[in-house]
């Protein structure tokens, strides 16, 4: 018996990075999984297939998390298909870089829309269905630069902040009801973003971490499996950190 037998999760953003070795490592512990992600149908299919190859049913609902209408449709396929939810993963997000005096607005728009505003609408969609159930898992996806803050990135690090305010509210609502609601804020992860800076900057951060290397996805994925399994069943409105030391709170 895994640690998530029985349970059916929703993973935004999954088709790859962060988002995928969590829907990978939840199906590793029994549950069924609804990838939601803005890539096409083929590019999900690796995810899908491997959540498959673990034993475990998967399905696939393109979503804009930042898109009202796009969300209710996802959670409301995910219950069609599986009969319910019980866990809501967060991930999905953008990030661009622009000082904030030649930052273009449609920039903070878009950032603030997809990562905060999104989390929003998957949270508010889904959590009636939590609360109707009796409980419930949901995990945010934030960042280290919540805390620390960035050059260029004055409305990732926004978005961010607000994620972990927003959990704490949230927990607070709905904690006596059986949900409870926790985030994790990840350090310098080895993902496609982090490939596609430059040599210069990934010097410079190997230089800023007291672990002295970058963070592999499945440093991270085992977090979120806790915070959604019985293990975690006093953690409420809390800011989990595997950042390899560039925070220390």
């Amino acid at each position: 018996m895994g640690k998530l037998t029985g349970k059916t999760a929703i993973v935004t953003g999954a088709a790859n990075g962060i988002g995928r070795g969590i829907a990978e490592a939840f199906a590793a512990e029994g549950a069924d999984v609804a990838i939601a992600d803005i890539v096409t149908a083929e590019q999900a299919q690796p995810v899908l297939d491997a959540i498959r190859q673990l034993g475990q049913k998967a399905l696939f609902v393109r979503t804009d998390v930042a898109d009202e209408q796009q969300v209710r449709t996802l959670v409301e396929t995910t219950i069609e298909t599986f009969g319910h939810v019980d866990i809501l993963v967060n991930n999905a997000g953008i990030f661009t870089q622009s000082l904030l005096e030649d930052m273009p607005v449609a920039d903070w728009d878009r950032v603030l829309n997809v990562n905060l505003r999104g989390t929003f609408l998957c949270t508010r969609y889904v959590l009636p269905h939590l609360l109707a159930q009796g409980g419930g898992r949901i995990i945010n996806i934030a960042s280290q630069l919540a805390y620390l803050g960035g050059v260029e990135v004055a409305h990732y690090t926004a978005s961010k902040g607000a994620v972990v305010a927003f959990t704490k509210a949230v927990a607070r609502e709905v904690a006596t009801r059986n949900v409870l609601v926790n985030a994790i804020a990840p350090g310098p992860i080895v993902t496609d973003l982090l490939r596609s800076e430059t040599e210069e900057w990934k010097a410079a951060k190997l230089a800023d971490l007291p672990i002295g290397r970058f963070g592999e996805v499945s440093e991270v994925a085992p977090t979120a499996v806790f915070l959604a399994s019985d293990d975690a069943s006093y953690y409420v409105g809390q800011t989990l950190g595997p950042n390899g030391g560039d925070v220390m709170l």
